[in-house]
């Protein structure tokens, strides 16, 4: 399974991108179902969030959402930052 974010505006308007692999993975199972809970509150078309706040674009195996700050659910919020963290 391939999650990929892209994190984009922000005060600054700096745009962040990462991915991750998580195949073969011991913890693939608790990131697929991280996944699932993330892309089932996503919407198909950017929405608008609140001014110098983050807009995000979540990619699972082709399959986007999007999400913006502050709506963002629970399991949306600890994917980002999960994939923002570890992903390259």
């Amino acid at each position: 399974m391939r999650i990929q974010v892209r994190r984009t505006g922000g005060f600054a308007g700096i745009e962040r991108f990462a991915e991750i692999d998580v195949s073969g993975r011991a913890d693939a199972d608790g990131w697929r179902e991280l996944a699932v809970h993330a892309l089932t509150n996503g919407r198909s078309e950017p929405s608008r969030g609140v001014p110098d706040g983050f807009s995000y674009e979540i990619s699972v195996d082709g399959t986007t959402v999007h999400a913006s700050e502050p709506r963002l659910t629970d399991a949306q919020r600890e994917l980002v930052s999960r994939v923002l963290r570890e992903g390259a």
